[in-house]
Formats: structure tokens, C-alpha cells, sequence
């Protein structure tokens, strides 16, 4: 939803603040005041081009920035939001958008800048502006099927089997298509892979090999060194020599003077059980030293054995991992790819088999969803024609049609099209092709109170330009409508009708004055007793009287009532 729209030197707009409230909000005020400006501003937050002629006269730079209140049930939203790395807080969004005189410009959407093609495709997941053929969101393919398909809860389901049949096709084809097109190299390939396997086998290698024979290498190779060390700390501990005495016997000393000196003094009881614990301790390391001495024995013929072996391992590892469980993890890859290879005639003709079973599945779910489309296109066509003859339009004919297409898609086999006569003896022909800014904005509308209830798309709507040409009971119709889908949807809509003014949740009303020699528009939230005099002045001009006051009254009342009714149905 929409929350504040604030704009910087766009046009007439100097500065204005806009605070836009959930439900209706109408926008009035005398033709040229700035009305379409504000939409203008509006539109270039999201995404529509902007000339360096909109700068206000005097100024360097114009800028618009608007803040949004996104909810959680919007996916589409979220998951664009994700992609371009922009973070959320509090579910707001502060869209930003300044265009130099230059024409250079920038956009910030929570300040992290993104291109304008990007800044178009989150506007289309934010607000539709209608009654501009290039914004209108009812002509995009997505929406349209996204307008039937919601239209009908059984459609739900039957797409959801459609799609897990349609992705599983597309995922065992995609496999298909691969195997067949490696099938080209295999013969070169398994030749490389037997010669591979052959390999490995032949080393017969041991999981953690290398790593035992590179701590033997390294014991054997340093064998003289590792001697010496053993040597000389046996001696230390044991040997007296050239009047140093060993490190056992000055401990045995040591503990025999402690001894007998317990007999007169025990103040050292706690240094003697140390030394006894030290003496023990050091025996046991002697005997250990000495035992490791013993059996160390130094065999060239074991060393150069070793180096051979590992002469074999480093090649081996150089070739197909760093390590040995690295290399017969790789053996283990080889041998699944030449079974892989070796059975190519059985799995091809399995995944023949599955494709075909899948296609079997996906082809039954298409039949089916379509045909709920049909039903449901022929049920919407009718209630949306329904609307139009109430909108104003009462030669309007309009027609949804679902016509399988043989292409299997994400969304089925079938295109959905949208037909359009505005008058008697005129061909129905593509919506698009026929349909004038106001009409386009009207079968919105008629769309809009027809799926009002169940339409997941987009939170906010603008309606431009929707009462041109109309007055009497089809403005009464149309005000009703778009209060109907304002209890859904936050609508935006502009108007010079007294019967949509007076539906309004928020009255908006837009003027320009002169000041220091300048046009400038201020926009002002009308409060209940200015909204009375506006209507007043829509439905009488300029001079007002008490007649028309107390009429304007009738009108409020009226509107009030009605949208009570719109809200006890809705809950």
C-alpha cells in the first residue's frame, strides 16, 4: 500500500507531502490544477520515463519519493526484493527517484540504488495505474491467467498437478537431451575411463596409505639423527659420567636424604613424595627410552621400498586428488560413470519410458485445466459484460477465451485472450487493439468488482480519466464500484464527479496559486466540512447555496451508508 507520496520541484508541485489512507482515496480540484502531475509523480516512482522538462522552472533537479507498506502475502514482491539484495524494515519500503535538468537521474529504493528497468518491474508489483495502455495491467499474459485461474478454487489444485507433471517432463527431457548429445563422446571416454580404473586397481591402494609411509619415510630417513636423541637422553638419566651423575641417581640421592631427614623433621614430607612420584615417572620414561632404542633398527632396503611406493602414490595423487581417499573417491566416480555409459541403452530407454509417462499425466491435467477455464471464462465474460452495461457502456460486449495451443508452458497449453465491442455491429476484437484509455480503465473496473474478493494482484490502483463521458445513475454505478474494490484494494482515483467524490475514505483536493511570481499546486486533506463544500461545488459550480450544501449532505450520508453495506458483506 501506498502510504506518502512526496515530491520535489516536479512541475507545479514545489513541495508537497500526500499522506494516502487505506480504502478510496479521491483526488479533486480545478481542471489544470495539477491533478495528472501528481499521478505523473506518481508513475515516475514507478519506473515510467521522466523528461528533464518536468523540472520546475528555476530548478536544477527534481525528485519524488514515495514509502510503501508491504505486506507478507505478496511473493512476487518479496522474491524481487531478494534477488536485487534490498533489505526491508518494519515491512517499509522508501522508493527515491531524482532527474537532473541534465537528465541524468538516480533511483534508492531503501538506499541501495537499482536501474530503471528494475525500478518498472517492482512498479508493476506495487501499483496499477489505469486508463494508460502501456500500465494497464489486465493486458499482461500473467494477470490475465492470474484473473481466471483465481476466479475458480478448483483451478488451484489442477494446476498444481498440472505444473509437478510439467516440471518432471521438463527435467527427464532436459536428461534425455544430455545423455544423448554425451552419447557422442562415450566411446573416447571410456576408454579413458577403463585406462583410469585400470590404474588405481593396479596400485592397490589402502585408504590413509600415504600418510603411514610418509611418517615411516620420515622415521627412517632421520634414523641416525633419532639414535643419537635416544642416546644421550638414556645416558642422562642413567649414566655418571666425567663427575656428572645420572638424573635417576641424583633423584634416588635426593630421596634418601629427604628420608632420613623425615626421621628428625618432617617439614619436607610434601618435597619428599614429590621427588618419589619424579623418580617413578622418569624410570618409567628411561625403561620406555631405552626399549625404543633396542628396537629401532635402520634397513636401507625398507627405505628404498618406501620411496618406490611413494613415487607410485605421489603420481597417483598428482593426477586425481590431493589425497589417497581423495584418489579412490575419484575411482569410485569412475566406475559409477562406466556403468552409467555401459547401461546407456537401458537408462535411455527408462527415461524413454518415463518421459512418456510424465508427457501421459501432463497432457491429462492440461485437458482438464482447461476445460476449467473454459467453464470459468464464459462465467467471468458474462459477469464482467454484466458490469460494463451498469458502468455506462450498455452496447459493450466483452469476452475472456481460452484456447488450447498444443505448447505445453508453465501455465498449461492454452492462451487466454481478451475480447472487446464497445458498440452495437462492431466485430469484437483484441482488447488491446480497441479499447480507448477510459473505456480500458472501466473493464478494469468491472474486473476489479467481479474478482475483487479473490484477486492476489497488485495492492494499490490508480484510476485516471474513468468518468469521462458519464453522468447521472451510470456515475452513481461507477462510484459504488470502485468503493466495492476499495474495500480490497487501496484505489487512487481522480475525478470531476460529485458521486465518486463523495465515496472518498481520503478527499484530496489539489490547487494552484500565485506566489512570488510563480504557480505553484498545494494538495490538502479535506476534512468532513470542506469535503461538503467541495461536492457542493462539483455538483453546482462556484456558487454555492444551501440547497446545494444540504445536497452535498444527502450525498456524503448516502455514500456512507452504502459502504456499510460493501464492509458487513465483506466480512
Amino acid at each position: 500500500m501506498l502510504k506518502t507520496l512526496t515530491v520535489w520541484n516536479f512541475a507545479l508541485l514545489e513541495h508537497v507531502q500526500v499522506e494516502f489512507k487505506h480504502g478510496l482515496n479521491i483526488l479533486t480540484g480545478e481542471t489544470g490544477a495539477g491533478k495528472s502531475i501528481l499521478i505523473d509523480a506518481l508513475g515516475a516512482i514507478l519506473g515510467q520515463r521522466v523528461s528533464a522538462d518536468a523540472v520546475r522552472t528555476g530548478c536544477d533537479w527534481l525528485r519524488v519519493e514515495a514509502v510503501f507498506v508491504v505486506e507478507e502475502d505478496m511473493p512476487s514482491l518479496h522474491a524481487f526484493l531478494k534477488d536485487q539484495s534490498i533489505d526491508m524494515e518494519d515491512g517499509m519500503l522508501i522508493v527515491t527517484r531524482q532527474v537532473a535538468r541534465n537528465g541524468r537521474g538516480t533511483v534508492l529504493v531503501n538506499g541501495r540504488h537499482i536501474t530503471l528497468a528494475a525500478l518498472k518491474q517492482m512498479g508493476a508489483l506495487l501499483v496499477d495505474i489505469h486508463g494508460q495502455n502501456e500500465n494497464l495491467a489486465l493486458l499482461k499474459e500473467e494477470n490475465q491467467f492470474r484473473l481466471v485461474d483465481a476466479h475458480e478454487s478448483r483451478i488451484a489444485a489442477a494446476l498444481k498437478r498440472y505444473a509437478d507433471s510439467y516440471a518432471m517432463w521438463q527435467k527427464l527431457s532436459k536428461e534425455y537431451i544430455e545423455k544423448e548429445q554425451a552419447s557422442r563422446e562415450y566411446e573416447q571416454r571410456l576408454d579413458m575411463l577403463h585406462w583410469q580404473n585400470k590404474e588405481i586397481t593396479d596400485a592397490q591402494l589402502k585408504d590413509g596409505e600415504d600418510e603411514a609411509i610418509e611418517n615411516e619415510l620420515r622415521k627412517l630417513s632421520h634414523a641416525e639423527k633419532i639414535a643419537g636423541f635416544v642416546e644421550e637422553s638414556y645416558n642422562l638419566l642413567n649414566t655418571s659420567n666425567k663427575g656428572h651423575i645420572g638424573i635417576l641417581s641424583a633423584l634416588s640421592t635426593i630421596q634418601k636424604n629427604l628420608s632420613d631427614m623425615s626421621r628428625y623433621d618432617d617439614t619436607l614430607t610434601n618435597a619428599q613424595k614429590i621427588v618419589e612420584e619424579a623418580f617413578v615417572s622418569l624410570q618409567e620414561a628411561s625403561y620406555e627410552i631405552r626399549d625404543y632404542g633396542e628396537s629401532m633398527e635402520f634397513n636401507p632396503e625398507r627405505l628404498n621400498e618406501l620411496q618406490r611406493r611413494m613415487d607410485v602414490l605421489y603420481r597417483l595423487r598428482k593426477k586425481y586428488g590431493a589425497t589417497i581417499t581423495d584418489v579412490l573417491v575419484y575411482q569410485e566416480n569412475v566406475q559409477k560413470e562406466l556403468s552409467m555409459i555401459e547401461n546407456y541403452d537401458a537408462d535411455m530407454e527408462a527415461l524413454q519410458q518415463a518421459i512418456a509417462k510424465y508427457a501421459e499425466k501432463m497432457k491429462e491435467h492440461a485437458v482438464y485445466l482447461t476445460k476449467l477455464r473454459l467453464e470459468t471464462a464464459t462465467k467471468l465474460s458474462r459477469e464482467i459484460g454484466d458490469q460494463l452495461q451498469s458502468l455506462g457502456m450498455p452496447k459493450a460486449r466483452f469476452q475472456i477465451k481460452v484456447e488450447p495451443t498444443g505448447n505445453y508452458t508453465l501455465h498449461g497449453c492454452d492462451k487466454i485472450l481478451m475480447y472487446f465491442s464497445a458498440n452495437l455491429g462492431e466485430n469484437m476484437k483484441s482488447l488491446q487493439k480497441v479499447a480507448s484509455g477510459g473505456e480500458l480503465s472501466r473493464i478494469a473496473l468491472a474486473i476489479k468488482v467481479v474478482s475483487a474478493s479473490h484477486d492476489g494482484s497488485v495492492p494499490s490502483m490508480v484510476f485516471d480519466e474513468i468518468d469521462t463521458g458519464i453522468g447521472g445513475r451510470t456515475a452513481q454505478m461507477v462510484a459504488e464500484r470502485i468503493a466495492l474494490v476499495a474495500q480490497y484494494k487501496q484505489v487512487l482515483c481522480i475525478t470531476h464527479l460529485p458521486q465518486i467524490a463523495c465515496m472518498a475514505d481520503a478527499h484530496l483536493y489539489i490547487a494552484k496559486k500565485m506566489q512570488n511570481g510563480t504557480t505553484v499546486t498545494n494538495i490538502m486533506l479535506l476534512s468532513e466540512r470542506e469535503q461538503i463544500s467541495e461536492i457542493a461545488r462539483m455538483a453546482s459550480g462556484a456558487d454555492m447555496t444551501a440547497a446545494s450544501l444540504e445536497n452535498a449532505r444527502e450525498m456524503l450520508s448516502h455514500a456512507r451508508a452504502k459502504k456499510q453495506t460493501f464492509a458487513q458483506k465483506k466480512m
